[in-house]
């Protein structure tokens, strides 16, 4: 079995435009990789059968993303072949980072190869949008604007950044913060580009704050180093942008023992963007 990376992401901003019919929520956002990543173990099967190793706790197979992924693409591109599935996670589930996202996507980009099924890229973030709002970005493969329900993307130039992600110990389903009756659907959409660090607002941010405090704790202390700080996705991670590793590591260093996180690089691209 070879091992493919998952970068996770952080959205710069986060701005909800409104709702459709369908329930769907229209978006605006800028997605930023980093090099933070689960990594997914895939090896092709000559039975046709897909098999996941060592699932998540708590998860059921049917409900896994990866799976999920392999078998869309199996019965859309009707390959003969199947697949063992792994997992090495190191995104945080339910912490705004893509983990599941994204190892959805490395998933569908891996076996597109392996399976020598010949989607073209356009295709493949087709097929993805059926697995999850963020998949087609993490398919992408570039820093992007979002739009919308995330799935119209148009790569978006960002300078090189170094972040501080908190992980605070509580997760949060993007349908709980989304079918919230407090939250704003009217910020009117911005006009990009140009785009520099704390532009715009998450407008998740304050219905994730009231229905889990600890994130409103984390981001409190990150704000006193980094006012511009904010939540990225629906939560639970919290973020701030520096310059350079040296500040952004400085910052980390002042972590009371009682919290979690790490210090990231931004991406410009996906590791997989030309496998």
């Amino acid at each position: 079995m070879n091992w493919f990376p998952a970068p996770g992401k952080l959205n710069l901003f986060l701005h909800v435009l409104g709702r459709r019919a369908d329930g769907y929520h229209l978006l605006q956002t800028a997605f930023r990789l980093i090099d933070r990543q689960d990594r997914v173990g895939i090896a092709v099967r000559r039975d046709g059968r897909i098999l996941r190793h060592d699932p998540l706790p708590g998860l059921p197979v049917e409900h896994d993303l990866c799976v999920r992924a392999a078998l869309l693409l199996q019965a859309h591109a009707k390959v003969p072949l199947g697949a063992d599935l792994a997992l090495d996670k190191h995104l945080p589930v339910g912490g705004g980072l893509g983990g599941g996202s994204s190892d959805a996507a490395t998933t569908l980009i891996v076996l597109n190869r392996l399976w020598r099924a010949g989607l073209a890229r356009a295709e493949l973030q087709a097929l993805a949008a059926g697995l999850g709002a963020d998949v087609p970005f993490f398919v992408f493969g570039e820093n992007a604007l979002g739009e919308g329900i995330g799935e119209r993307l148009c790569a978006l130039q960002l300078p090189d950044a170094w972040y501080v992600v908190l992980v605070p110990p509580v997760a949060l389903s993007t349908q709980e913060v989304f079918s919230d009756n407090a939250l704003t659907r009217n910020t009117k959409p911005l006009k990009l580009p140009p785009f520099f660090a704390g532009f715009g607002t998450n407008d998740l941010e304050p219905v994730a704050l009231r229905r889990r405090p600890e994130i409103a704790v984390h981001l409190q202390w990150l704000r006193k180093r980094c006012p511009q700080a904010r939540m990225t996705g629906s939560g639970a991670c919290v973020f701030a942008e520096f310059a350079t590793e040296a500040e952004a590591r400085a910052v980390l260093g002042d972590l009371p023992v009682t919290m979690n996180g790490f210090v990231a690089q931004g991406l410009h691209s996906h590791p997989l963007r030309d496998f």
